[in-house]
């Protein structure tokens, strides 16, 4: 077996759990609407926590990354993971009660906390500099056709009943295999010597990548905890058609990815602009009730994720080099998700305190502010910061 070949397969490997984290709650997005409708009695928010409430505890495992990495090797924290998420997500099926659903929720936040870090954290382990922008556009690639295939089979599977959307967690058996097949059992090592989840100095060193993808996921999962709610009823869009603009949304943000590479390495200024503005964009254009401006405004905030996301994630494994797994990969994760997790509730207050409670577009009119703050942020931490040329990365 060549090093070649061994390197495509531990690339595979890698890439095959970038498929899975978006499914810890994007998955099962087009199927909220029957959920809510299921869940009659239950509190909206609780709802909603369906999809949410996952990265609240993807957050507190990630806290604890460093110190179980050096207990257990990669191969077993990845193992552990996919077999908590294949269990956890599925087992939702099972779940007629809503206090049960929101605990495997919470089981399932847990397995993408091992699985996260490692998704990200292995490209700047096992590959030189110089090649992680390509990688990590690929990862968010991957990342996002994860999404575009648990969308469509959740809208597609939700159409037999509201339970049959989990059934999509059952792709994780693939990535399993090829865990148990072809992914290292090594230990990861790391600068961090005290084994304790991270020193403050890292937050402080990272602090504009990971101030950034906190903005980043509070903006973009305004996305799917409403465009189905709101799309049918500001457009009276069907379920079907809510779910082709929800895989629409994913292909875009994929292309974007597969396309990183060449985009950051042409657009270098201006790259680190792209997130924040076509948010800006997206959420713009969903404020008109017709089918043509939903489908633009879908494209532009999956080119603002398909691009951010890999920006975001490459500047901070340069940035903390070979041991970017236990550093600042898990403050990036944690970052990731507590955005998913906050996003709801800060839509909810702030579109309390601004608009009108009839305004059924208030979300996204919250999404525009929260753009515009973003762009302040990337702006006063990266306006005088630039790429490294290209070849020296």
């Amino acid at each position: 077996m060549t090093n070649n070949t061994v390197s495509r397969r531990v690339t595979a490997t890698i890439l095959s759990m970038s498929l899975l984290t978006v499914m810890a709650g994007a998955a099962i997005a087009p199927a909220l609407g029957i959920i809510k409708a299921h869940f009659a009695s239950a509190p909206a928010l609780l709802v909603q926590f369906i999809v949410s409430l996952p990265a609240l505890f993807i957050i507190v495992t990630n806290l604890f990354f460093l110190p179980l990495s050096r207990l257990l090797h990669i191969r077993a924290i990845a193992t552990t993971g996919l077999v908590l998420y294949v269990t956890a997500g599925a087992g939702c099926f099972f779940a007629d009660n809503i206090v049960l659903m929101l605990l495997l929720r919470a089981v399932l936040g847990i397995s993408v906390g091992l699985i996260m870090p490692l998704s990200t954290g292995l490209l700047a382990y096992y590959f030189p500099p110089e090649e992680q922008a390509r990688l990590m556009g690929l990862s968010a690639a991957m990342n996002q056709m994860g999404g575009v295939v648990a969308t469509l089979l959740a809208g597609l599977l939700a159409t037999i009943a509201w339970n049959y959307a989990f059934l999509v967690y059952l792709l994780g058996m693939i990535a399993l295999i090829m865990v148990w097949r072809w992914l290292p059992d090594e230990q990861l090592g790391s600068a961090n010597k005290r084994g304790v989840p991270f020193q403050p100095r890292q937050l402080l060193k990272f602090h504009p990548s990971v101030t950034g993808m906190l903005l980043l996921m509070m903006i973009f999962f305004i996305f799917p905890t409403n465009f189905a709610i709101i799309a049918g009823k500001q457009a009276g869009l069907s379920t079907e058609t809510v779910t082709i603009v929800m895989v629409g949304l994913d292909m875009v943000a994929f292309f974007a990815g597969l396309m990183f590479g060449k985009i950051m390495n042409h657009y270098r200024k201006a790259v680190k602009y792209f997130a924040p503005l076509f948010f800006l964009g997206g959420y713009a254009a969903y404020l008109q009730p017709s089918l043509p401006a939903i489908v633009l405004g879908s494209a532009f905030i999956g080119i603002a994720t398909g691009v951010g996301v890999p920006y975001l994630n490459t500047i901070a494994s340069i940035k903390g080099g070979r041991n970017s797994a236990t550093t600042v990969m898990p403050l990036l994760s944690a970052a990731l998700y507590l955005g998913q997790f906050i996003s709801p509730l800060a839509v909810m207050m702030l579109s309390g305190w601004l608009f009108e409670a009839t305004d059924a577009t208030a979300p996204y009119k919250v999404g525009i502010l929260l753009s515009g703050v973003y762009l302040l942020q990337t702006f006063c931490t990266r306006h005088f910061q630039s790429l490294p040329p290209e070849g020296k990365q």
